[in-house]
């Protein structure tokens, strides 16, 4: 009778045994793989926690605190500067005193417009999301608040561009096309 050595048949269990394990583990990776394919990661993925969902917390910050948070670009991008950048490079721009006050006061008359505005967002928003997670909205629901949103983004809009117009008028020629230098914008006032 042929005799197996103890080593030779050790070693041929612990193969079998890995050898099952990986086969054990091929049909787990395989199944979480088919399970994962049919899965498609929404880029919303993480943020269904926000306390606003159609706001991350820098955008209700930026709407508290009355910046601009691009929308006033197209005014921007067009040589009219706005009045929180022009007084951060007021010494690049060699402002007088005169500029720097009147564009200070620019600059609190601005806020004080596009706080309250950038709260009404924010309830408006936060309504809808309740009507939502409430499963209170309707149709109707759904219409009225999406325009009292838009409504309100255009009001809050409208008055970031309209002092990036009062600034343009205070500022010189030359003052304009430094500030679109210092901030980096190629091209040329007309």
């Amino acid at each position: 009778m042929n005799r197996i050595p103890i080593a030779v048949l050790s070693l041929m269990l612990a193969f079998l045994a890995v050898s099952h394990g990986l086969a054990q583990q091929h049909g787990i990776d395989h199944h979480k793989a088919t399970e994962e394919k049919d899965q498609i990661p929404s880029s919303y993925s993480g943020i269904e926690t926000r306390r606003v969902k159609a706001l991350s917390g820098e955008q209700i910050a930026d709407l508290m605190a009355g910046r601009g948070m691009g929308l006033a670009l197209a005014a921007e991008l067009n040589f009219y500067p706005g009045p929180s950048h022009v007084l951060e490079l007021r010494n690049a721009l060699d402002l007088t005193d005169e500029q720097a006050s009147r564009t200070k006061a620019l600059l609190d008359q601005m806020k004080a417009e596009t706080i309250p505005l950038g709260r009404r967002i924010i309830e408006k928003e936060s309504e809808l999301d309740r009507l939502f997670s409430e499963r209170k909205i309707t149709s109707v629901h759904l219409v009225d608040m999406t325009k009292a949103i838009a409504d309100v983004q255009g009001e809050l809009r409208a008055a970031h561009l309209r002092y990036h117009l009062d600034m343009a008028e205070l500022l010189t020629p030359e003052q304009i096309g430094r500030y679109s230098q210092l901030r980096g914008y190629s091209g040329q006032a007309d």
